[in-house]
């Protein structure tokens, strides 16, 4: 299963978001220090709507979202933007 399918899988089981968008930056990131040539799957960012953060803060809900991904975060993914929304609410996406 590729890092990608791991993230989305998990984000659905635990939040059963309304909406969800996980999408490989890694390419953005080419020439970055340490030579990274922008392949592979190490740059994400999560647009994710769920009940489950109603009434949290900002904080809490990446909490949430960084907590589900530990694995993924300690074993490859070097960097994750995280955009979380309740349902109603607005967002830029």
């Amino acid at each position: 299963m590729s890092v990608q399918a791991a993230i989305e899988k998990k984000l659905q089981d635990i939040f059963k978001p309304d909406r969800l968008d996980v999408i490989n930056e890694s390419h953005l990131h080419a020439g970055h220090a340490g030579g990274f040539d922008g392949a592979g799957e190490t740059h994400f960012r999560v647009r994710i709507m769920s009940q489950s953060f109603a009434g949290k803060s900002r904080i809490e809900r990446h909490r949430a979202v960084n907590e589900t991904l530990k694995a993924e975060l300690a074993s490859g993914v070097h960097a994750l933007a995280v955009e979380p929304a309740a349902p109603g609410e607005p967002v830029r996406w």
